[in-house]
């Protein structure tokens, strides 16, 4: 794998469902400072592979222009 951990070789729904857990784990009591920060750098590292995944989308994407054929968005 390459990139932050391999974390560019997984979907957009999984980054979303990992950073769920992060957050989720960052908003326990007895999580070490240690601990958060770590989930911090994942969660931050995960938030900017979506933000790429969706400007790839956001590329990607194609519009009906007005004579009905395909342009890129």
């Amino acid at each position: 794998m390459t990139g932050e951990n391999g974390l560019e070789e997984i979907s957009l729904e999984e980054a979303f469902g990992m950073l769920d857990e992060i957050t989720r784990s960052l908003e326990k009591e007895d999580i070490s400072l240690e601990d958060s920060f770590s989930a911090y750098k994942k969660g931050m590292d995960l938030l900017k592979i979506c933000n790429d995944k969706i400007d790839q989308v956001e590329k990607k994407v194609l519009v009906l222009n007005e004579e009905g054929g395909l342009d890129e968005f």
